[in-house]
């Protein structure tokens, strides 16, 4: 298969658009060609593209930060002497300055296909200046490494922020380029958006089911999405991070975990086995130990689950990582009514609302968690409609076979 940045550098008339404009890059260190050079560099030296400045977004365009709320500076590359902007530091938005340094963005960042992953966020604010300010944007597209599948609540009104781009469901099923089709249009943008496809993008055929598993490397697009597992998991091990459970950080398999001292694993998956075993298909969950290094519960023992979506028992259709994350804070708060689980701190610079609502878009989650009267079916019966209507609003958005 062809990535969009693959394609663009082997087809000159793909190019032939660009000539005479100043071109500038949105990138990460996942925006890599086949051969693993960067694309900033691949750009370079294509000859006949005119780079201008370059753009990171959060965690920097090299990687350079690795967790949350820890903001990358300005610099001027050292090899091709042109500015690199950060879109996570004293800006999250393009400024008018920003934009003047440039007529064309292209936008090489490859995503996990989570609501929450900021990327996304950063792609709608760069297509809103974009449009105020006449320019152009491309979007050179990648694989959606979480394939087709969709689940959960869509955000609700009133609940945007950095993590929450729009009404979209936690797993929308989307790549970014599609995501950029699908903003332009519920946010009626006058902006001139391309996208740059791929070729040969197969997201249900085995074994990738939406990453080209021996086609491609993986590199991190941020410093603790590790691994296609991680990438499959985090629809709903991303919400551990509004929890007061440790989701991994700090050891070698970040958002494939969660757990805390003085957790008990067995009980809490006869639990989750006793409230809805039909939210655990798909993958294998192994009762685990660990100490993260950094970040919560540091140099403490946490006993926990690991969640495997590595070998034959991995069933893409059936895999729902937001209801089995929900199940699992759902039977701690049944075996443990007093646990302390929802984590108040400031969270993508939102200081108001609690860490965990801001992940979900809204409070619903939290509520059905919390309330003990609450089922399983009653998630369901709240989520259904969202990822109904969400199934049908994107299809004019794909770009590739469902």
């Amino acid at each position: 298969m062809q990535l969009g940045i693959d394609r663009l550098l082997a087809d000159s008339s793909l190019r032939r658009p660009l000539a005479g404009r100043r071109v500038a890059l949105l990138a990460h260190p996942a925006s890599v060609t086949r051969d693993l050079t960067h694309s900033l560099d691949a750009l370079a030296a294509s000859g006949d593209i005119e780079l201008s400045a370059a753009f990171g977004p959060q965690h920097g365009l090299r990687g350079d930060k690795q967790d949350n709320m820890v903001e990358s500076p300005d610099f001027e590359d050292p090899v091709h002497g042109i500015p690199v902007f950060s879109l996570y530091g004293t800006v999250r938005r393009p400024t008018a300055e920003m934009l003047d340094t440039f007529d064309t963005m292209l936008i090489d960042l490859q995503d996990v296909g989570c609501r929450i992953y900021t990327f996304l966020t950063t792609l709608r604010y760069v297509l809103e200046e974009a449009a105020r300010k006449g320019k152009s944007v491309w979007v050179l597209d990648r694989p959606n490494p979480a394939g087709r599948p969709l689940e959960g609540l869509r955000l609700r009104p009133g609940w945007e922020s950095f993590v929450g781009a729009g009404p979209l469901p936690m797993r929308h099923g989307l790549t970014l380029g599609e995501l950029a089709r699908w903003l332009v249009r519920t946010l009626r943008l006058d902006v001139d958006c391309q996208v740059v496809a791929m070729e040969g993008w197969a997201p249900s055929e085995p074994p990738g089911y939406g990453w080209p598993l021996g086609e491609r490397s993986w590199v991190n697009p941020s410093p603790n999405a590790a691994s296609l597992s991680m990438a499959r998991c985090y629809a709903g091990t991303v919400m551990i991070e509004g929890t007061t459970l440790s989701e991994g950080r700090g050891t070698t398999r970040p958002l494939e975990l969660l757990g805390a001292p003085g957790l008990d694993p067995a009980a809490l998956l006869r639990e989750m086995h006793a409230l809805a075993p039909q939210w655990l298909r798909g993958c294998r969950l192994r009762p685990c130990w660990f100490e993260p290094t950094f970040q919560k519960h540091t140099s403490k023992l946490c006993a926990g689950i690991q969640i495997h979506v590595d070998d034959p028992a991995y069933d893409h259709q059936a895999f729902r990582p937001w209801r089995l994350v929900a199940l699992a804070l759902k039977a701690l708060r049944r075996l443990r009514p007093d646990y302390g689980l929802w984590r108040d701190f400031p969270y993508e610079y939102e200081k108001d609302r609690l860490p965990f609502d801001l992940i979900n878009g809204g409070q619903l989650l939290r509520s059905w968690i919390d309330d003990p009267r609450a089922a399983p079916e009653d998630l369901d019966a709240l989520a259904a409609p969202d990822e109904s209507s969400w199934r049908e609003e994107r299809r004019a958005a794909m770009l590739y076979p469902e």
